[in-house]
């Protein structure tokens, strides 16, 4: 109960959500001021790029919330406004990959299956890392539930249903949940940069990697890695990202319950007599965890999510103008589509019963628009190439950072040894799907 005054203060227009977006507008100036920073680290090398500071800004300014003074202080409720902001305003980065996607449809059905089998490697890959690294830490059955997926909205759905969230496998993906919430993206961006980095597989195949299930990290991942490449490759690294996430979001849902559930209870069944330990992470029995994830911060009503997409877009404009020199003017039009694409497809979730994600939809309806069946693609196009894709994804970040303070009283109840396993879930995620995509490649 203690977790319904956040959620109700999401749902309420109340005073003080200025503040939130003049401290969106501010770290997004910065990070895209301080730009993109690369470190050498071995035979590679990491690429900060200015979403990464955005979301150490943002999660800096939510945790200082009690040090503060009042005017610059985040209380909860305005980060769980921002929780609840960042949903409708991921939709707008998932129109700008939508619309990049349909023009390069040819070459999507140009690698055949090596986009269809890397989705092997997406789930299967968190289990064959992750699952033996939590058995060796000495985490029980809680191993099942952080290491069967990467721990997104689905996978909460999935545990939740099958074992309940106050079961072992249900606080083992709402650690995995809160882990990929607070760091997710900005491991995900560090790891597929180094990774790229080392120039040992095809930047298609890394990209088809990114696509992971989470539009936060997907995106992190895919502007780490088109960072390295030319522009014309980096516009491809998006659309093969863009293509690995949709066919994770939604078909992989199924794979997640019917495939890489059952294998990670196998895989436990098997593995602990083996392997595990007891520790005193093994006595997981944390209460009240739920209370404090993004799982209450509600959705937004039709008025306010329409307020999201156009200051995501206006965020948007400012970051392609400053990275990119892009007027604000040049970049209106691509904007006012974007925006167009997220309502229709946001309208076509509700007319059907809210059955099929609004993701779903808006990728759809942006395919059509740049895809050969569309007689205007061509015009399109040319409009909505003024807005570099890079550009899209700090405004999601910057919203991310300011959001995922709440949960850190949460998290800290978890310890480190469920962020080492989350990362290794994540990045076995990664690798294995990479791997699958190179073979087929």
């Amino acid at each position: 109960m203690q977790a319904a005054a956040p959620a109700l203060s999401v749902s309420k227009q109340g005073a003080g959500i200025w503040k939130l977006y003049i401290f969106a507008v501010v770290i997004l100036v910065i990070a895209e001021w301080i730009g993109s920073a690369t470190f050498k680290l071995g035979p590679g090398k990491i690429v900060l790029l200015p979403m990464v500071w955005a979301l150490i800004m943002g999660a800096l300014i939510g945790s200082l919330q009690s040090r503060l003074p009042g005017p610059l202080s985040l209380s909860q409720p305005l980060q769980f406004r921002a929780a609840a902001i960042l949903q409708p305003a991921l939709l707008l980065f998932v129109a700008k990959l939508g619309l990049m996607v349909g023009s390069s449809l040819p070459k999507l059905v140009e690698s055949g299956w090596a986009l269809i089998f890397q989705e092997f490697g997406h789930f299967v890959g968190t289990i064959l890392i992750g699952l033996p690294l939590a058995l060796l830490l000495g985490i029980k059955r809680e191993a099942i539930g952080a290491t069967f997926s990467v721990g997104r909205e689905p996978s909460l759905a999935i545990i939740g249903e099958r074992y309940g969230m106050d079961s072992p496998e249900g606080r083992g993906v709402l650690a995995e949940y809160i882990t990929g919430t607070l760091f997710g993206a900005v491991f995900i961006a560090v790891f597929a940069g180094f990774i790229a980095s080392l120039n040992i597989f095809h930047p298609y195949s890394l990209a088809m990697g990114a696509g992971v299930g989470s539009g936060s990290m997907m995106a992190a991942a895919a502007g780490a890695i088109a960072a390295l490449q030319t522009p014309e490759v980096a516009k491809d690294v998006a659309t093969f990202a863009a293509a690995s996430n949709l066919i994770t979001t939604t078909i992989g849902t199924y794979f997640t319950l019917f495939i890489s559930l059952p294998l990670a209870v196998w895989g436990y069944r098997v593995l602990e007599p083996l392997i595990g330990r007891t520790t005193a992470s093994s006595s997981t029995a944390q209460e009240g965890l739920q209370q404090a994830t993004h799982l209450d911060s509600g959705e937004l009503n039709l008025p306010n999510r329409i307020g999201a997409w156009v200051f995501a877009g206006v965020l948007t404009i400012i970051a392609n103008w400053i990275a990119y020199k892009v007027t604000p003017l040049q970049s209106l039009g691509c904007i006012a589509i974007m925006v167009a694409v997220v309502f229709a497809g946001d309208l076509l979730r509700t007319l059907t019963g809210k059955k099929v994600p609004a993701v779903c939809w808006v990728t759809l309806v942006a395919m059509f628009l740049t895809s050969p069946a569309c007689p205007w693609a061509a015009a399109i196009v040319e409009i909505t190439s003024k807005v570099n894709f890079l550009a899209v994804i700090t405004p999601m970040l910057t919203f991310a950072g300011l959001s995922i303070a709440k949960d850190i009283p949460a998290f800290r109840k978890l310890g480190w040894r469920i962020v080492l396993v989350s990362f290794a879930a994540n990045a076995g995620t990664f690798i294995g799907a990479t791997l699958i995509a190179e073979f087929f490649h």
